[in-house]
């Protein structure tokens, strides 16, 4: 039985991922700060807003603790992310800075340091997901905090994965970019202003024009990449588009 561990799993590629994994008999674990409508004897929805970075890694042991007797494997995805504040340097407010670094990074963080420490003594296969953007490795303004994050989990992943990559049963990590989804952040970006972010029409293209990716389809081909042998090949950092 593999257990997968997903934060972010009210909406969007969280969601989908549950839906697809359980339909495919896998155990899944969702954290998220609201509840979903999911029903499902393999799914167990845990409460709780990333922000409370002290709750994490007491939540990452225990749903390890849960499944280590009867799982086969342990997949963590991030896939939580915000992309708020949108806006000028100068002119965003401190506290939604401190609040986009801590989902889109320092929640990430520690839910993986979290989970290695919890399988350390485990052999199985253990994988490490981060959900990561474009925009941590191609700036765009009135994105700071956000391309700061996801900029900060792409170098945090490569670090960790040379450790691992020095331990007899180490983690698997990579940090892979989805490209542009048809999700309610993308809606979010296209009701920006110009002032705060100068690229917005250029996003409103891209839903015009039919661009966006499926939720579904995203979904389908990330969880083949993870489940396959070339999840353990590519490049720490990664595309999902180049796949």
């Amino acid at each position: 039985m593999q257990t997968y561990i997903i934060t972010g799993t009210t909406s969007g590629i969280g969601l989908e991922l549950v839906n697809q994994l359980l339909e495919a008999g896998h155990t899944v674990y969702g954290i998220a700060r609201k509840e979903n409508d999911i029903d499902h004897p393999r799914y167990h929805h845990v409460l709780l807003d990333l922000t409370e970075t002290s709750k994490l890694a007491d939540t990452m042991g225990y749903i390890v603790k849960e499944n280590s007797s009867e799982a086969s494997s342990f997949t963590l995805i991030n896939n939580a992310g915000t992309i708020e504040p949108i806006g000028m340097v100068g002119e965003i407010d401190g506290k939604l800075i401190a609040k986009s670094i801590a989902v889109n990074l320092t929640a990430p963080m520690v839910l993986t340091g979290a989970f290695i420490h919890a399988l350390a003594a485990i052999d199985m296969p253990k994988k490490v997901v981060q959900i990561s953007s474009g925009a941590g490795r191609n700036a765009l303004g009135g994105w700071s905090s956000y391309c700061a994050g996801k900029a900060g989990l792409d170098r945090f992943t490569e670090a960790v994965q040379l450790e691992e990559s020095n331990k007899l049963n180490g983690v698997r990590l990579v940090s892979i970019a989805p490209g542009i989804i048809d999700t309610n952040m993308q809606q979010t970006i296209r009701e920006s202003s110009t002032s705060a972010f100068p690229s917005v029409e250029r996003f409103k293209e891209y839903k015009a024009s039919g661009q966006l990716s499926n939720v579904n389809d995203v979904a389908e081909k990330l969880i083949g990449f993870i489940e396959s042998d070339q999840f353990y090949k590519v490049d720490v950092l990664t595309d999902l588009r180049n796949l």
